[in-house]
């Protein structure tokens, strides 16, 4: 079965260009050169129609990158995204189209991804306007549509996104979203910026909306807990790579990778009382200068000197469970 959305060796990456005055500086002899972050770094993945995915990694690690990569907020520097099948750099303006409707995003701070100068009606039905899914008879009931099936009251309409909780400003933007009809969600830390009593509302409603309109999720999040509840199958990054991927109730009952270990041993339950915390060693390095070879073997408790060198390929080691890590070849 083709996937619905599939990476090919995607890497992405931000170079920050001299100015005027760094250019002067290096014809005089100095030694400036341009930055680049490497936010993605190689990573190969394919998610299929219905399935909810979860993205996990410390902050910093690129996921929020590799969600806007496929959502197509920023072109990928290497590598292939593929669309049911179809590259999209290789589509017809028809065929384009329809990836930029079906697939959307749902951003962390719906405070700052909503106009704060248009009314929620506005914010909700401009973009089924503009592309035609609705006529200007049907956009009204279209939009009370919309905001019912997010939990809102239509009357609410008429406000400016400022007059909202941030729990309902959560819910304009799932509406905005929805109201184009995608097939693909990527939720960017959907959650993170509300209370926890509003957290379970809002995942109560992204698993409604997934059995209602048969959504697929890819569902970025530091919150192993919510991975945990949400997903099917859990994709562990750490400095723009994919180091792990597995079904959620193996990751959790055996994690592979040291990383992997690391973080759930971070995690807190109530069978785990009085244990003592022990943090990951060290500090994630910087993108700017990633190190070689695996990029965890700094802070790595089982390092060795092939580690520093070489770095480890994404391979299965059980069906359907993928780990990069040279302790897999010993095993």
């Amino acid at each position: 079965m083709t996937a619905l959305i599939e990476l090919e060796g995607v890497s992405k990456r931000f170079t920050r260009k001299l100015d005027i005055a760094e250019k002067i500086v290096n014809v005089f002899g100095g030694h400036i050169r341009e930055q680049t972050v490497h936010a993605v770094d190689n990573v190969s993945l394919a998610i299929d129609e219905g399935e909810v995915v979860g993205l996990v990694g410390e902050s910093g690690c690129g996921k929020s990158t590799l969600g806007r990569v496929i959502a197509g907020i920023h072109p990928a520097s290497e590598g292939t995204v593929k669309f049911k099948g179809r590259d999209i750099t290789a589509m017809s303006s028809g065929e384009s189209k329809e990836w930029a409707l079906q697939v959307q995003m749902i951003f962390q701070d719906p405070m700052s991804s909503l106009n704060p100068r248009l009314r929620v009606r506005d914010i909700v039905g401009e973009a089924p306007a503009f592309h035609g899914l609705v006529t200007s008879e049907e956009l009204g009931a279209y939009v009370d549509e919309m905001m019912l099936r997010v939990g809102l009251d239509p009357s609410f309409g008429r406000r400016f996104p400022h007059q909202f909780s941030g729990g309902q400003r959560q819910r304009i933007g799932i509406a905005r979203a929805l109201a184009v009809r995608p097939a693909f969600l990527v939720c960017d830390e959907a959650i993170a910026a509300l209370d926890v009593s509003i957290q379970a509302q809002v995942i109560n409603l992204f698993m409604r909306l997934r059995k209602e309109l048969g959504l697929t999720y890819l569902f970025i999040s530091h919150d192993l807990g919510v991975v945990e509840h949400l997903s099917e199958r859990v994709v562990i990054m750490y400095l723009g790579r994919v180091v792990e991927v597995a079904g959620t109730e193996e990751l959790f009952a055996k994690p592979n990778h040291p990383y992997t270990v690391a973080l759930l041993g971070e995690v807190p339950r109530i069978d785990r009382r009085g244990q003592a915390f022990m943090p990951i060693k060290g500090e994630i390095p910087s993108p700017l200068n990633p190190p070689s070879g695996c990029h965890f073997h700094p802070r790595c408790p089982h390092a060795m000197e092939r580690c520093r060198v070489e770095q480890p390929a994404l391979r299965e080691i059980a069906p359907g469970r993928y780990s990069a890590c040279h302790l897999n070849d010993q095993s």
